[in-house]
């Protein structure tokens, strides 16, 4: 098995003259090509996925605009995974095969570029989805007066892995805590008394971004577990580790098709645009 230590002053290497070396690619032929193929095809239905939750949401008004901004955020860098960093990857793919190692040396370069790029952005944008329905539950009904799509806009970038999972710890006490309350303290509600909260709705929407926000953990932390490895590891970089980080990125590439369908199950007024876009333009195909 070739070995190729990287962490060696002598025989030091930068990972791109690393997934750029012959030395990786001898009798794995097979393996290049279904990663080829499949790279392809998460390419094609990123962008046809993405661009039909971007018409969708233009054309959806009952979801609240800043919520929509974040949304429309995540389907924009994943639309860009499809028609950027994919592209890339194949054509990475097609100058190892073909031993065009000066394109190769480009093409890393611009896939590692764009990809950490995109990829750090959507992390922050999940993390952003989770603190919008962390602040409707605190804020109740000043929540569109304290959430404006401005404000939305100027801090959406601003947040991280950790306040994602100390957002949905506060979200779930606090409904179990309102669960509690309202069952010991339970009054009927008069005709036209306003509820602060819609209970029902609003779990729907958190359980959506959960979801969202899940899908990611699970397509990135193969990556990182790899990645991790590589760089601690004591024996060098192996022909195994190498099929494995380029296994585990179609993974991560493999999110940007995953989350438009999550936007059809999970949000009904995304779902329902999906369907009226779908059936405009099987109509006028028809036609």
């Amino acid at each position: 098995m070739a070995q190729t230590n990287f962490t060696d002053d002598e025989n030091q290497k930068t990972f791109i003259e690393l997934w750029c070396s012959a030395e990786f690619i001898i009798g794995v032929d097979s393996e290049l090509l279904f990663i080829s193929a499949l790279n392809i095809f998460l390419s094609i239905s990123a962008f046809l996925g993405n661009t039909l939750i971007l018409v969708a949401l233009y054309k959806e008004t009952s979801l609240y605009p800043p919520s929509k901004l974040l949304y429309r955020n995540l389907a924009i860098t994943d639309l860009c995974v499809g028609i950027i960093v994919e592209p890339l990857y194949v054509a990475y793919w097609t100058s190892v095969v073909n031993k065009r190692w000066n394109i190769c040396h480009y093409t890393s370069f611009a896939m590692g570029f764009w990809a950490s790029t995109l990829c750090a952005v959507s992390f922050l944008t999940s993390t952003a989805i989770s603190v919008d329905r962390l602040l409707a539950l605190l804020l109740g009904l000043r929540y569109r007066q304290v959430v404006t799509l401005r404000r939305t806009c100027i801090i959406a970038f601003a947040l991280c892995l950790v306040t994602t999972a100390f957002a949905y710890t506060n979200i779930f006490c606090t409904l179990r805590h309102n669960q509690i309350h309202v069952q010991n303290h339970f009054a009927p509600r008069q005709p036209n008394q306003e509820i602060p909260l819609n209970i029902t709705r609003y779990r729907k929407a958190v359980y959506s971004a959960l979801w969202v926000q899940g899908t990611l953990v699970v397509c990135y932390l193969p990556l990182n577990i790899v990645n991790t490895y590589a760089l601690t590891s004591q024996r060098g970089f192996s022909l195994s580790v190498y099929l494995a980080w380029h296994f585990t990125s179609t993974l991560v590439f493999l999110n940007s098709s995953l989350n438009p369908l999550l936007y059809c199950w999970k949000i009904r007024e995304v779902r329902q645009a999906v369907k009226e876009t779908l059936r405009q333009i099987f109509c006028c195909s028809s036609q």
